[in-house]
């Protein structure tokens, strides 16, 4: 486990896990919520978030791109995509939208030209796997070549095999058990 990732485990831990009666995304009801974007939009934490997430691609050849559904996604790219230029890694950043726009170029995936080029779907935390399944619709009809799934945070509810089964890799960084939640 890297410094970086531990002082993560404390920031989500500490800042974003509210306890209660939560009704998720999903409809499921959960007596905890991981509220990633207390942390991901935070100065102190987003940086950690991105090497984090780095580590966790590392060895997956070849991505020219990271992304995923609007809005949990988005600060999460960001994040890997400055601390990937830190490091001397060339990875773009794109943005899904839930629908195509209705106005301009109409567009539901926003970033790079990203046809015949492989690309991670990112995910803040991850209940069911119905979002990034959504991004990866509309990133394959714009021709990306899905290299993986990488989550910040599972839930351990089954996104994970859901993602599997629909064929594509799927990773996270950090599950309930790091978080007290199991």
């Amino acid at each position: 486990m890297t410094e970086a990732r531990d002082r993560l485990i404390d920031h989500i831990r500490d800042e974003a896990v509210f306890h209660g009666d939560f009704t998720l995304t999903s409809g499921k009801k959960a007596t905890y919520y991981v509220d990633l974007r207390k942390v991901s939009l935070d100065h102190r934490v987003a940086p950690l978030i991105g090497q984090v997430m780095l580590d966790l691609i590392a060895d997956v050849p070849d991505v020219a791109a990271v992304g995923g559904l609007t809005m949990g996604a988005d600060p999460i790219g960001a994040a890997v995509l400055h601390q990937g230029a830190a490091r001397g890694l060339a990875y773009d950043a794109f943005v899904v939208r839930k629908e195509p726009k209705d106005h301009g170029r109409g567009k539901q995936v926003e970033g790079p030209d990203l046809a015949g080029k492989r690309v991670i779907v990112l995910e803040d935390t991850s209940t069911t796997g119905g979002s990034p399944l959504k991004a990866i619709e509309a990133l394959e009809k714009v021709g990306a070549i899905i290299a993986g799934v990488a989550v910040v945070v599972d839930r351990n509810t089954g996104a994970g095999d859901v993602i599997r089964e629909a064929g594509y890799e799927y990773r996270y960084a950090i599950g309930l058990g790091d978080l007290g939640l199991e």
